[in-house]
Protein backbone atom coordinates (compact mmCIF):
# COMPACT_ATOMS: atom_id res chain seq x y z
CA UNK A 1 0.00 0.00 0.00
CA UNK A 2 1.89 3.10 -1.20
CA UNK A 3 0.82 6.83 -0.90
CA UNK A 4 1.56 8.01 -4.10
CA UNK A 5 2.41 11.98 -4.27
CA UNK A 6 1.07 14.05 -7.57
CA UNK A 7 2.87 17.28 -8.43
CA UNK A 8 0.77 20.20 -8.73
CA UNK A 9 1.72 20.98 -12.63
CA UNK A 10 0.11 23.78 -14.75
CA UNK A 11 -2.30 23.16 -17.35
CA UNK A 12 0.40 23.11 -20.48
CA UNK A 13 -0.39 19.94 -22.40
CA UNK A 14 3.42 19.27 -21.79
CA UNK A 15 3.42 19.45 -18.34
CA UNK A 16 0.72 17.20 -18.08
CA UNK A 17 2.06 14.91 -20.37
CA UNK A 18 5.52 15.26 -18.48
CA UNK A 19 3.64 13.99 -15.39
CA UNK A 20 1.95 11.14 -16.75
CA UNK A 21 5.39 9.86 -18.22
CA UNK A 22 6.43 10.08 -14.35
CA UNK A 23 3.72 8.45 -12.71
CA UNK A 24 3.87 5.62 -15.25
CA UNK A 25 7.73 5.25 -14.18
CA UNK A 26 6.57 5.06 -10.82
CA UNK A 27 4.52 2.49 -11.74
CA UNK A 28 6.67 0.19 -13.46
CA UNK A 29 9.18 0.74 -10.89
CA UNK A 30 7.23 -0.88 -8.42
CA UNK A 31 5.80 -3.72 -10.51
CA UNK A 32 3.43 -4.89 -7.54
CA UNK A 33 -0.54 -4.42 -7.56
CA UNK A 34 -1.94 -2.79 -4.13
CA UNK A 35 -4.04 -0.35 -2.48
CA UNK A 36 -3.74 3.36 -3.49
CA UNK A 37 -5.92 5.87 -1.55
CA UNK A 38 -5.96 9.90 -1.41
CA UNK A 39 -3.61 10.99 2.01
CA UNK A 40 -5.86 13.11 3.99
CA UNK A 41 -4.38 14.44 7.11
CA UNK A 42 -5.61 13.62 10.19
CA UNK A 43 -5.52 16.27 13.31
CA UNK A 44 -5.27 14.22 15.92
CA UNK A 45 -2.12 12.51 13.92
CA UNK A 46 -0.45 16.56 13.24
CA UNK A 47 -1.36 16.74 17.12
CA UNK A 48 1.81 14.77 17.72
CA UNK A 49 4.04 17.26 16.46
CA UNK A 50 3.93 20.07 19.15
CA UNK A 51 1.98 17.93 21.75
CA UNK A 52 3.17 14.11 23.46
CA UNK A 53 0.38 12.34 24.59
CA UNK A 54 0.33 10.62 28.18
CA UNK A 55 -2.01 8.79 30.32
CA UNK A 56 -3.01 10.63 33.53
CA UNK A 57 -5.10 8.38 35.96
CA UNK A 58 -8.65 9.30 37.23
CA UNK A 59 -8.47 7.72 41.11
CA UNK A 60 -12.21 8.42 41.49
CA UNK A 61 -13.11 6.12 38.65
CA UNK A 62 -11.25 3.09 39.72
CA UNK A 63 -13.40 0.01 40.77
CA UNK A 64 -12.24 -2.43 43.29
CA UNK A 65 -9.10 -1.77 44.38
CA UNK A 66 -8.54 -5.81 44.71
CA UNK A 67 -5.40 -7.43 45.95
CA UNK A 68 -1.83 -7.47 45.56
CA UNK A 69 -1.20 -9.21 42.46
CA UNK A 70 -4.23 -9.21 41.56
CA UNK A 71 -4.54 -8.87 37.49
CA UNK A 72 -5.51 -4.86 36.44
CA UNK A 73 -8.07 -3.96 34.07
CA UNK A 74 -7.57 -0.47 32.18
CA UNK A 75 -9.62 1.68 30.62
CA UNK A 76 -8.48 4.99 28.73
CA UNK A 77 -10.68 7.77 27.68
CA UNK A 78 -9.00 9.52 24.66
CA UNK A 79 -8.43 9.76 20.65
CA UNK A 80 -7.12 6.24 20.13
CA UNK A 81 -4.04 7.31 17.91
CA UNK A 82 -3.11 9.06 21.21
CA UNK A 83 -3.75 6.18 23.30
CA UNK A 84 -1.99 3.70 21.42
CA UNK A 85 1.19 6.16 21.18
CA UNK A 86 1.15 6.08 24.90
CA UNK A 87 0.66 2.40 25.02
CA UNK A 88 3.73 1.86 22.54
CA UNK A 89 5.80 2.76 25.46
CA UNK A 90 3.71 1.14 28.03
CA UNK A 91 2.82 -2.24 26.57
CA UNK A 92 4.85 -2.90 23.23
CA UNK A 93 5.32 -7.19 22.96
CA UNK A 94 3.29 -7.68 26.06
CA UNK A 95 -0.53 -7.92 23.88
CA UNK A 96 -1.59 -11.25 23.20
CA UNK A 97 -4.98 -10.33 21.34
CA UNK A 98 -6.28 -7.01 19.94
CA UNK A 99 -10.01 -7.12 19.28
CA UNK A 100 -10.95 -4.08 17.47
CA UNK A 101 -14.94 -3.18 15.66
CA UNK A 102 -14.03 -0.04 13.91
CA UNK A 103 -16.86 2.47 11.76
CA UNK A 104 -18.47 0.30 9.02
CA UNK A 105 -17.70 3.28 7.13
CA UNK A 106 -22.03 2.83 5.46
CA UNK A 107 -22.46 6.31 4.91
CA UNK A 108 -24.82 6.65 8.10
CA UNK A 109 -22.28 9.36 9.60
CA UNK A 110 -21.39 6.79 12.46
CA UNK A 111 -17.90 8.19 12.67
CA UNK A 112 -15.93 11.56 12.34
CA UNK A 113 -12.71 12.67 10.37
CA UNK A 114 -11.06 15.80 11.89
CA UNK A 115 -14.31 16.27 13.71
CA UNK A 116 -17.03 16.49 10.80
CA UNK A 117 -19.28 13.31 9.73
CA UNK A 118 -18.37 11.52 7.42
CA UNK A 119 -21.49 10.43 4.95
CA UNK A 120 -22.15 8.81 1.83
CA UNK A 121 -21.65 12.39 0.41
CA UNK A 122 -18.03 12.33 0.69
CA UNK A 123 -16.03 11.71 -1.81
CA UNK A 124 -13.11 10.99 0.34
CA UNK A 125 -15.01 8.60 2.69
CA UNK A 126 -13.08 5.25 1.61
CA UNK A 127 -9.59 7.36 1.52
CA UNK A 128 -10.27 8.91 5.15
CA UNK A 129 -11.39 5.71 6.36
CA UNK A 130 -8.04 3.91 5.12
CA UNK A 131 -6.07 6.80 6.20
CA UNK A 132 -7.75 6.00 9.77
CA UNK A 133 -7.23 2.79 9.94
CA UNK A 134 -3.83 2.06 8.53
CA UNK A 135 -2.34 4.31 11.30
CA UNK A 136 -3.86 3.07 14.28
CA UNK A 137 -3.32 -0.84 12.80
CA UNK A 138 0.55 -0.58 12.10
CA UNK A 139 0.67 1.01 15.59
CA UNK A 140 -0.51 -2.21 17.66
CA UNK A 141 0.69 -4.51 15.58
CA UNK A 142 3.98 -3.22 17.66
CA UNK A 143 2.01 -3.59 20.60
CA UNK A 144 1.09 -7.77 19.53
CA UNK A 145 3.69 -10.20 21.00
CA UNK A 146 5.75 -12.09 18.44
CA UNK A 147 2.52 -14.91 18.13
CA UNK A 148 -0.43 -12.90 18.76
CA UNK A 149 -3.38 -12.60 16.64
CA UNK A 150 -5.57 -9.60 15.48
CA UNK A 151 -9.02 -10.10 15.11
CA UNK A 152 -11.29 -7.31 13.31
CA UNK A 153 -15.16 -6.80 12.19
CA UNK A 154 -16.18 -5.27 9.75
CA UNK A 155 -18.92 -5.52 7.15
CA UNK A 156 -18.60 -5.52 2.90
CA UNK A 157 -18.32 -2.10 2.85
CA UNK A 158 -14.47 -1.43 3.98
CA UNK A 159 -13.78 -5.51 3.91
CA UNK A 160 -11.50 -5.36 0.81
CA UNK A 161 -9.62 -1.85 1.71
CA UNK A 162 -9.30 -3.62 5.20
CA UNK A 163 -7.79 -6.89 3.66
CA UNK A 164 -5.76 -4.27 1.68
CA UNK A 165 -4.43 -2.97 4.43
CA UNK A 166 -3.63 -6.07 6.35
CA UNK A 167 -1.76 -7.36 3.28
CA UNK A 168 0.38 -4.18 2.45
CA UNK A 169 1.41 -4.41 6.84
CA UNK A 170 2.50 -8.05 5.21
CA UNK A 171 0.17 -10.15 8.20
CA UNK A 172 -0.70 -13.40 7.40
CA UNK A 173 -4.21 -13.88 7.10
CA UNK A 174 -5.67 -17.25 9.32
CA UNK A 175 -9.15 -16.76 8.28
CA UNK A 176 -12.39 -14.59 7.44
CA UNK A 177 -15.16 -15.59 9.57
CA UNK A 178 -19.22 -15.06 8.65
CA UNK A 179 -21.01 -14.02 11.43
CA UNK A 180 -24.53 -14.25 11.43
CA UNK A 181 -25.63 -11.47 13.81
CA UNK A 182 -29.08 -11.23 12.56
CA UNK A 183 -30.40 -14.44 11.20
CA UNK A 184 -33.87 -12.66 10.24
CA UNK A 185 -32.38 -10.20 7.86
CA UNK A 186 -31.94 -6.47 7.63
CA UNK A 187 -33.99 -4.91 5.10
CA UNK A 188 -32.18 -1.78 3.85
CA UNK A 189 -30.09 -3.66 1.02
CA UNK A 190 -31.89 -2.91 -2.02
CA UNK A 191 -32.07 -6.52 -3.41
CA UNK A 192 -30.47 -9.08 -0.20
CA UNK A 193 -31.24 -8.67 3.19
CA UNK A 194 -28.04 -8.77 4.91
CA UNK A 195 -27.75 -10.46 8.09
CA UNK A 196 -23.85 -11.21 8.51
CA UNK A 197 -20.56 -9.83 9.48
CA UNK A 198 -17.28 -10.89 9.01
CA UNK A 199 -14.03 -11.49 11.59
CA UNK A 200 -11.03 -11.18 10.30
CA UNK A 201 -8.19 -12.70 12.06
CA UNK A 202 -4.83 -11.79 11.12
CA UNK A 203 -1.24 -12.62 12.41
CA UNK A 204 2.89 -11.37 12.24
CA UNK A 205 3.54 -14.91 14.18
CA UNK A 206 2.40 -18.43 14.52
CA UNK A 207 -0.30 -17.96 17.04
CA UNK A 208 -1.52 -21.60 18.77
CA UNK A 209 -4.84 -21.78 19.17
CA UNK A 210 -6.31 -22.70 22.69
CA UNK A 211 -7.55 -25.91 23.33
CA UNK A 212 -7.25 -27.02 19.69
CA UNK A 213 -7.44 -31.09 19.63
CA UNK A 214 -4.48 -31.43 17.84
CA UNK A 215 -1.99 -34.53 19.68
CA UNK A 216 1.00 -33.28 21.21
CA UNK A 217 3.30 -35.92 20.81
CA UNK A 218 6.36 -35.77 23.95
CA UNK A 219 8.90 -38.68 24.93
CA UNK A 220 9.31 -40.15 28.39
CA UNK A 221 12.01 -38.94 29.89
CA UNK A 222 12.72 -42.74 31.45
CA UNK A 223 11.79 -44.56 28.55
CA UNK A 224 12.02 -42.87 25.57
CA UNK A 225 9.10 -43.99 24.12
CA UNK A 226 6.56 -41.90 22.64
CA UNK A 227 3.52 -40.78 25.01
CA UNK A 228 0.70 -38.55 24.49
CA UNK A 229 0.63 -34.62 25.77
CA UNK A 230 -3.06 -35.10 27.11
CA UNK A 231 -2.15 -38.12 29.34
CA UNK A 232 -1.73 -35.29 32.43
CA UNK A 233 -5.21 -35.45 32.18
CA UNK A 234 -7.70 -37.81 33.66
CA UNK A 235 -11.83 -37.89 32.84
CA UNK A 236 -13.96 -37.13 35.55
CA UNK A 237 -17.24 -38.90 35.71
CA UNK A 238 -18.86 -36.50 33.19
CA UNK A 239 -16.13 -37.80 31.29
CA UNK A 240 -14.78 -33.58 30.86
CA UNK A 241 -11.07 -34.36 30.84
CA UNK A 242 -9.03 -32.44 34.27
CA UNK A 243 -5.85 -32.31 35.99
CA UNK A 244 -5.38 -31.46 40.07
CA UNK A 245 -3.79 -28.20 40.16
CA UNK A 246 -2.64 -26.42 43.55
CA UNK A 247 -5.43 -23.98 45.08
CA UNK A 248 -2.82 -21.29 45.94
CA UNK A 249 -1.62 -18.53 44.10
CA UNK A 250 2.02 -18.88 43.20
CA UNK A 251 2.91 -15.40 42.63
CA UNK A 252 4.37 -14.05 45.87
CA UNK A 253 2.58 -11.07 47.48
CA UNK A 254 3.27 -8.30 50.16
CA UNK A 255 1.54 -9.08 53.79
CA UNK A 256 -0.41 -12.34 52.61
CA UNK A 257 -1.68 -12.55 55.50
CA UNK A 258 -3.88 -9.36 55.68
CA UNK A 259 -5.17 -10.58 52.59
CA UNK A 260 -9.09 -11.53 52.22
CA UNK A 261 -7.97 -14.56 50.29
CA UNK A 262 -5.77 -16.14 53.40
CA UNK A 263 -8.40 -18.26 55.13
CA UNK A 264 -8.46 -21.25 56.80
CA UNK A 265 -9.76 -24.63 54.42
CA UNK A 266 -10.40 -27.91 57.01
CA UNK A 267 -10.32 -31.25 56.20
CA UNK A 268 -12.94 -33.22 57.85
CA UNK A 269 -12.62 -37.09 59.15
CA UNK A 270 -14.84 -37.80 56.39
CA UNK A 271 -11.85 -36.23 54.03
CA UNK A 272 -14.35 -33.41 53.07
CA UNK A 273 -13.23 -30.22 52.63
CA UNK A 274 -14.91 -27.35 54.40
CA UNK A 275 -14.62 -23.34 55.56
CA UNK A 276 -16.68 -24.33 59.03
CA UNK A 277 -14.44 -26.04 61.64
CA UNK A 278 -15.60 -28.99 63.58
CA UNK A 279 -13.93 -31.85 65.77
CA UNK A 280 -11.16 -32.89 64.69
CA UNK A 281 -10.62 -31.06 61.35
CA UNK A 282 -7.16 -30.33 60.05
CA UNK A 283 -6.42 -26.74 59.80
CA UNK A 284 -4.66 -25.77 56.23
CA UNK A 285 -3.91 -22.83 55.40
CA UNK A 286 -2.20 -21.64 51.84
CA UNK A 287 1.73 -22.24 52.64
CA UNK A 288 3.88 -23.92 49.93
CA UNK A 289 6.14 -26.93 50.18
CA UNK A 290 8.88 -24.03 50.94
CA UNK A 291 7.20 -22.59 53.94
CA UNK A 292 6.26 -19.87 52.49
CA UNK A 293 2.79 -17.93 52.72
CA UNK A 294 0.93 -17.41 49.84
CA UNK A 295 -3.15 -16.87 49.20
CA UNK A 296 -5.91 -18.82 47.75
CA UNK A 297 -7.01 -18.70 44.57
CA UNK A 298 -10.23 -17.58 45.72
CA UNK A 299 -11.98 -15.26 48.55
CA UNK A 300 -13.75 -17.38 51.09
CA UNK A 301 -17.69 -16.66 49.70
CA UNK A 302 -16.83 -17.58 46.40
CA UNK A 303 -15.29 -21.29 47.31
CA UNK A 304 -18.41 -21.69 49.73
CA UNK A 305 -20.75 -21.29 47.64
CA UNK A 306 -18.63 -23.70 45.08
CA UNK A 307 -17.76 -26.37 47.67
CA UNK A 308 -21.77 -26.24 48.28
CA UNK A 309 -22.39 -27.54 44.37
CA UNK A 310 -19.29 -28.80 43.78
CA UNK A 311 -17.17 -30.64 46.35
CA UNK A 312 -15.82 -33.28 44.32
CA UNK A 313 -13.69 -30.60 42.55
CA UNK A 314 -11.74 -29.58 45.50
CA UNK A 315 -9.32 -32.35 47.81
CA UNK A 316 -6.28 -32.23 50.05
CA UNK A 317 -3.44 -33.80 49.46
CA UNK A 318 -0.85 -35.09 52.30
CA UNK A 319 3.04 -34.59 51.92
CA UNK A 320 5.65 -34.84 54.27
CA UNK A 321 8.03 -31.53 54.77
CA UNK A 322 11.29 -31.70 56.71
CA UNK A 323 9.44 -34.90 58.69
CA UNK A 324 6.24 -32.65 59.05
CA UNK A 325 2.61 -34.20 58.16
CA UNK A 326 1.50 -31.11 55.81
CA UNK A 327 -1.27 -30.68 53.43
CA UNK A 328 -2.46 -28.89 50.61
CA UNK A 329 -5.17 -27.80 48.91
CA UNK A 330 -5.80 -29.17 44.86
CA UNK A 331 -8.64 -28.56 42.54
CA UNK A 332 -10.14 -29.52 39.43
CA UNK A 333 -8.60 -27.82 36.10
CA UNK A 334 -10.66 -28.69 33.23
CA UNK A 335 -8.85 -29.03 29.63
CA UNK A 336 -10.19 -26.38 27.13
CA UNK A 337 -11.55 -28.97 23.97
CA UNK A 338 -12.17 -26.94 20.96
CA UNK A 339 -12.78 -29.00 17.40
CA UNK A 340 -10.68 -26.95 14.12
CA UNK A 341 -13.33 -23.84 14.06
CA UNK A 342 -15.74 -23.44 10.97
CA UNK A 343 -15.98 -20.39 9.16
CA UNK A 344 -19.38 -19.64 9.42
CA UNK A 345 -20.91 -19.27 12.92
CA UNK A 346 -24.70 -19.43 13.41
CA UNK A 347 -26.92 -19.50 16.25
CA UNK A 348 -28.84 -17.59 18.67
CA UNK A 349 -25.55 -16.11 21.08
CA UNK A 350 -24.41 -14.16 17.85
CA UNK A 351 -27.54 -12.52 17.75
CA UNK A 352 -26.68 -8.83 18.20
CA UNK A 353 -30.23 -7.65 19.64
CA UNK A 354 -30.45 -9.93 22.32
CA UNK A 355 -26.92 -9.90 23.44
CA UNK A 356 -25.95 -6.43 22.53
CA UNK A 357 -28.30 -3.94 22.17
CA UNK A 358 -31.08 -5.80 24.66
CA UNK A 359 -28.30 -6.54 27.70
CA UNK A 360 -26.72 -3.43 27.51
CA UNK A 361 -30.16 -1.51 28.03
CA UNK A 362 -30.58 -3.93 31.21
CA UNK A 363 -26.86 -3.30 32.53
CA UNK A 364 -27.50 0.45 32.41
CA UNK A 365 -31.16 -0.54 33.61
CA UNK A 366 -32.63 1.86 31.40
CA UNK A 367 -35.35 2.18 28.39
CA UNK A 368 -33.03 4.08 25.97
CA UNK A 369 -30.69 3.29 23.69
CA UNK A 370 -27.61 4.93 24.90
CA UNK A 371 -25.08 3.04 21.87
CA UNK A 372 -26.20 1.75 18.44
CA UNK A 373 -25.14 -1.25 17.22
CA UNK A 374 -23.41 -2.65 19.94
CA UNK A 375 -21.56 -6.76 19.36
CA UNK A 376 -22.86 -9.79 20.75
CA UNK A 377 -21.05 -10.10 24.14
CA UNK A 378 -21.02 -14.00 22.74
CA UNK A 379 -19.67 -13.41 19.44
CA UNK A 380 -16.61 -10.93 20.98
CA UNK A 381 -16.16 -14.07 23.84
CA UNK A 382 -15.71 -16.65 20.74
CA UNK A 383 -13.71 -14.23 18.63
CA UNK A 384 -11.00 -13.12 21.72
CA UNK A 385 -11.47 -16.68 23.33
CA UNK A 386 -9.25 -18.87 20.00
CA UNK A 387 -6.01 -17.02 20.60
CA UNK A 388 -6.03 -15.33 24.85
CA UNK A 389 -4.64 -17.48 27.38
CA UNK A 390 -6.22 -17.66 30.54
CA UNK A 391 -3.81 -15.23 31.54
CA UNK A 392 -3.57 -13.14 29.04
CA UNK A 393 -4.10 -9.32 27.49
CA UNK A 394 -6.47 -7.86 25.55
CA UNK A 395 -6.21 -4.54 23.94
CA UNK A 396 -10.00 -3.36 22.27
CA UNK A 397 -9.18 0.71 20.73
CA UNK A 398 -12.35 0.64 19.15
CA UNK A 399 -13.75 -0.22 22.61
CA UNK A 400 -17.66 1.27 22.31
CA UNK A 401 -19.59 0.05 24.31
CA UNK A 402 -16.80 -2.33 26.46
CA UNK A 403 -18.61 -5.07 25.23
CA UNK A 404 -14.65 -6.48 24.96
CA UNK A 405 -13.99 -5.73 28.66
CA UNK A 406 -17.26 -7.64 29.59
CA UNK A 407 -16.41 -10.66 27.14
CA UNK A 408 -12.93 -11.22 28.90
CA UNK A 409 -14.67 -10.94 32.51
CA UNK A 410 -17.34 -13.36 31.40
CA UNK A 411 -14.42 -15.74 30.01
CA UNK A 412 -12.22 -15.41 33.93
CA UNK A 413 -15.82 -16.45 35.51
CA UNK A 414 -15.95 -19.97 33.04
CA UNK A 415 -12.64 -20.93 34.03
CA UNK A 416 -11.43 -18.83 36.94
CA UNK A 417 -9.37 -17.14 34.62
CA UNK A 418 -6.71 -14.26 35.36
CA UNK A 419 -7.10 -12.38 31.68
CA UNK A 420 -7.09 -8.54 32.03
CA UNK A 421 -8.18 -5.98 29.44
CA UNK A 422 -7.50 -2.62 27.97
CA UNK A 423 -9.79 -0.56 26.39
CA UNK A 424 -10.01 2.31 24.71
CA UNK A 425 -12.53 4.49 23.43
CA UNK A 426 -13.13 8.35 22.91
CA UNK A 427 -16.11 10.44 24.78
CA UNK A 428 -18.14 11.04 21.70
CA UNK A 429 -21.91 11.91 22.92
CA UNK A 430 -20.81 10.95 26.44
CA UNK A 431 -20.18 7.64 25.04
CA UNK A 432 -17.03 6.57 27.93
CA UNK A 433 -19.13 8.38 30.71
CA UNK A 434 -22.61 7.15 30.21
CA UNK A 435 -21.70 3.66 28.47
CA UNK A 436 -18.28 2.02 29.06
CA UNK A 437 -17.44 2.97 32.15
CA UNK A 438 -20.91 2.12 33.81
CA UNK A 439 -21.07 -0.93 32.12
CA UNK A 440 -17.72 -2.45 33.52
CA UNK A 441 -18.60 -1.30 37.08
CA UNK A 442 -22.03 -2.93 36.80
CA UNK A 443 -20.59 -6.43 35.22
CA UNK A 444 -17.95 -6.25 37.68
CA UNK A 445 -20.04 -5.39 40.51
CA UNK A 446 -23.17 -7.03 40.01
CA UNK A 447 -26.88 -6.31 41.39
CA UNK A 448 -28.95 -5.65 38.02
CA UNK A 449 -31.55 -7.83 36.97
CA UNK A 450 -31.97 -9.47 33.92
CA UNK A 451 -36.07 -11.13 33.36
CA UNK A 452 -36.07 -10.22 37.40
CA UNK A 453 -32.85 -12.20 38.17
CA UNK A 454 -30.33 -10.13 40.23
CA UNK A 455 -27.34 -11.06 38.39
CA UNK A 456 -24.01 -11.83 40.46
CA UNK A 457 -21.13 -9.89 40.04
CA UNK A 458 -18.01 -10.85 37.65
CA UNK A 459 -15.27 -9.42 39.62
CA UNK A 460 -12.25 -7.95 38.80
CA UNK A 461 -11.31 -4.28 38.82
CA UNK A 462 -10.42 -1.53 36.31
CA UNK A 463 -7.79 1.81 36.71
CA UNK A 464 -9.32 4.37 34.70
CA UNK A 465 -7.48 6.93 32.70
CA UNK A 466 -7.47 10.27 30.24
CA UNK A 467 -5.27 10.92 27.69
CA UNK A 468 -3.24 14.13 28.67
CA UNK A 469 -0.26 15.91 26.72
CA UNK A 470 3.07 18.17 27.22
CA UNK A 471 4.71 20.13 24.75
CA UNK A 472 6.71 18.59 22.06
CA UNK A 473 9.40 21.28 22.35
CA UNK A 474 12.33 19.99 24.14
CA UNK A 475 12.96 22.69 26.69
CA UNK A 476 13.99 21.59 30.32
CA UNK A 477 11.10 22.61 31.74
CA UNK A 478 9.22 20.38 29.07
CA UNK A 479 11.11 17.76 29.95
CA UNK A 480 10.50 18.44 33.80
CA UNK A 481 7.18 18.37 33.06
CA UNK A 482 6.80 15.42 30.89
CA UNK A 483 9.10 12.81 33.92
CA UNK A 484 5.85 14.21 36.41
CA UNK A 485 2.79 13.52 33.85
CA UNK A 486 4.29 10.07 33.10
CA UNK A 487 4.28 8.84 36.66
CA UNK A 488 1.03 6.59 36.07
CA UNK A 489 2.22 5.68 32.49
CA UNK A 490 5.53 4.28 34.60
CA UNK A 491 3.48 2.46 36.73
CA UNK A 492 1.33 0.68 34.02
CA UNK A 493 4.54 -0.39 32.23
CA UNK A 494 6.27 -1.66 34.97
CA UNK A 495 2.46 -3.20 36.63
CA UNK A 496 2.79 -1.56 39.86
CA UNK A 497 0.21 0.25 40.98
CA UNK A 498 0.23 0.35 44.95
CA UNK A 499 2.06 3.28 46.28
CA UNK A 500 4.32 3.14 49.50
CA UNK A 501 4.50 6.46 51.28
CA UNK A 502 7.99 8.20 51.45
CA UNK A 503 7.24 11.30 53.26
CA UNK A 504 9.91 12.84 50.45
CA UNK A 505 8.07 14.46 47.05
CA UNK A 506 11.06 13.98 45.20
CA UNK A 507 10.33 10.78 44.97
CA UNK A 508 8.31 7.92 44.88
CA UNK A 509 7.81 3.81 44.81
CA UNK A 510 5.14 1.70 44.16
CA UNK A 511 4.67 -1.98 44.56
CA UNK A 512 2.65 -5.01 43.06
CA UNK A 513 4.05 -8.59 44.87
CA UNK A 514 7.70 -8.40 45.76
CA UNK A 515 8.24 -5.62 42.22
CA UNK A 516 9.09 -2.24 42.97
CA UNK A 517 9.10 1.00 40.74
CA UNK A 518 10.53 3.96 41.59
CA UNK A 519 10.16 7.12 39.84
CA UNK A 520 13.14 9.75 40.92
CA UNK A 521 12.25 13.78 40.52
CA UNK A 522 15.52 15.34 41.63
CA UNK A 523 19.03 13.33 41.07
CA UNK A 524 19.99 15.41 44.42
CA UNK A 525 17.77 13.01 46.20
CA UNK A 526 19.24 9.72 44.99
CA UNK A 527 20.94 9.55 48.95
CA UNK A 528 17.93 9.98 50.37
CA UNK A 529 16.40 7.34 48.65
CA UNK A 530 19.08 4.70 48.76
CA UNK A 531 18.81 5.27 52.32
CA UNK A 532 14.85 4.77 52.47
CA UNK A 533 14.81 1.49 50.20
CA UNK A 534 17.78 -0.27 52.66
CA UNK A 535 15.17 -1.72 54.45
CA UNK A 536 12.71 -2.84 51.51
CA UNK A 537 13.90 -6.75 50.53
CA UNK A 538 13.29 -6.38 47.10
CA UNK A 539 14.80 -4.84 43.51
CA UNK A 540 13.86 -2.15 41.95
CA UNK A 541 13.65 -0.40 38.78
CA UNK A 542 14.37 3.19 39.14
CA UNK A 543 13.33 5.84 36.45
CA UNK A 544 15.45 8.89 37.09
CA UNK A 545 14.64 12.34 36.00
CA UNK A 546 17.97 13.52 33.67
CA UNK A 547 18.14 16.73 31.22
CA UNK A 548 19.99 14.28 29.00
CA UNK A 549 20.91 10.75 29.01
CA UNK A 550 22.36 10.31 32.45
CA UNK A 551 21.36 7.36 34.69
CA UNK A 552 23.54 8.22 37.49
CA UNK A 553 24.89 4.87 37.53
CA UNK A 554 28.01 5.77 39.64
CA UNK A 555 25.81 6.59 42.34
CA UNK A 556 23.98 3.63 42.08
CA UNK A 557 27.13 1.01 42.24
CA UNK A 558 26.90 -0.01 46.14
CA UNK A 559 23.46 -1.22 45.67
CA UNK A 560 24.63 -3.99 43.10
CA UNK A 561 21.94 -5.52 40.86
CA UNK A 562 19.40 -4.16 43.69
CA UNK A 563 18.57 -1.67 41.17
CA UNK A 564 18.02 -1.26 37.46
CA UNK A 565 17.92 2.34 36.21
CA UNK A 566 16.69 4.30 33.25
CA UNK A 567 16.82 7.89 32.96
CA UNK A 568 13.42 9.63 31.59
CA UNK A 569 12.27 11.44 29.93
CA UNK A 570 14.43 10.20 26.94
CA UNK A 571 13.54 6.44 26.99
CA UNK A 572 9.84 7.97 26.74
CA UNK A 573 11.06 10.65 23.88
CA UNK A 574 12.97 7.58 22.46
CA UNK A 575 10.24 5.65 22.06
CA UNK A 576 7.89 8.85 20.89
CA UNK A 577 10.29 9.73 18.06
CA UNK A 578 10.06 6.11 16.51
CA UNK A 579 6.38 6.09 16.54
CA UNK A 580 5.84 9.50 15.00
CA UNK A 581 8.76 9.32 12.22
CA UNK A 582 7.06 6.09 11.42
CA UNK A 583 3.41 7.38 11.25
Amino acid sequence: MKKNKIKCVNNSTEELLDEIARLKKELKKKNKYGLVWEEKKEDVVEMCKEKLPVLIEDKSKAINEGEDGDPVNILIEGDNYHALSALSYTHEGKIDVIYIDPPYNTGAKDWKYNNDYVDSEDAFKHSKWICMMEKRIKLSKKLLKKNGALCCTIDEYELFSLLGIFNELNSNILSIVSIVNKAEGRNQKKYFTGGIEYAVFVTWGSPEMRGLQVEEINFCDVCGKKISGKEQFKKDSKSKEFKWVGFHRRNPIQNPTSSNRWYPIYLNENGELSLDERENSIEIFPINKKGDKKIWGWKKDRLAKFLNKHKNDFKAEKYDLKDEVRYKILHKRYEVQRNKPKSYWIGSRYNAYSYGTKLIKEILETADTLFEFPKSVKAVEDCIDLFLPDDGIVLDFFAGSGTTGHASLELNKKDDGARRFILVTNNENNICQNVTYPRIKNVMEGGYKIKNEIIEALGGNLKFYKTDFVDAKQTDKNKKLLTEKATDMLCIKEDTYKEIKTKNKHFRIFASRNKYTAIIYDYMEIDAFKEFIKKIDGKFNVYIFSLGDDAFEEEFEDLGNKVKLTPIPESIMRVYRRVFSNK
